[in-house]
């Protein structure tokens, strides 16, 4: 008897792995920079254009609007040393990160302190801090969410691309 009730829960436990797997839309992607020993990444959801215009998908903001950065669950990102971010200190750890619709066409990447949650439970009393993008147009255009972290200088450059649409921001160990 005792070994049926463990079989069972074992094979409830896979039951609903395999369901929060499934539960997941979209592949996954994850970017890592080490930096002195250091590690810096950023896991996301990475949705498809399917014949659609980014412009006309994040148009669709007003300034002060959220976007997810991603798809499924919100986009983590994890820092093992502290870092700056232009003007903006922030201290190591997890956050999820979430890009906002500025006014004038701009936009800004907020770290929020709360990770895990579904990409489309943004908290605002959560958020720590928020950096400047710039936008730039790609090269070429990316079919899927797409981010990057490459190392410039002592530092890094985060890069978020989607069609020809590209945001980064500049950042590097802080002193």
């Amino acid at each position: 008897m005792k070994r049926l009730l463990i079989a069972v829960l074992a094979m409830g436990f896979v039951t609903a792995m395999a369901q929060s797997g499934a539960a997941q839309g979209n592949p996954r992607g994850k970017t890592d920079l080490n930096l002195g020993r250091k590690m810096v990444s950023v896991e996301y959801g990475r949705p498809s254009l399917n014949g659609r215009s980014v412009s006309a998908l994040l148009d669709r903001l007003k300034p002060g609007d959220f976007w997810r950065l991603g798809a499924d669950t919100s986009t983590t990102f994890h820092s093992a040393l502290n870092l700056q971010f232009g003007d903006v200190a922030l201290p190591f750890g997890k956050y999820s990160i979430w890009v906002q619709r500025a006014e004038g066409d701009t936009w800004r990447l907020v770290f929020n302190k709360q990770v895990g949650q579904w990409g489309t439970q943004h908290d605002p009393a959560q958020d720590f801090a928020s950096v400047p993008l710039k936008q730039t147009k790609a090269s070429d255009s990316a079919e899927m969410v797409t981010i990057t972290l490459t190392k410039e200088g002592e530092g890094g450059i985060l890069a978020i691309q989607w069609g020809d649409m590209k945001l980064t921001a500049d950042f590097k160990p802080a002193a």
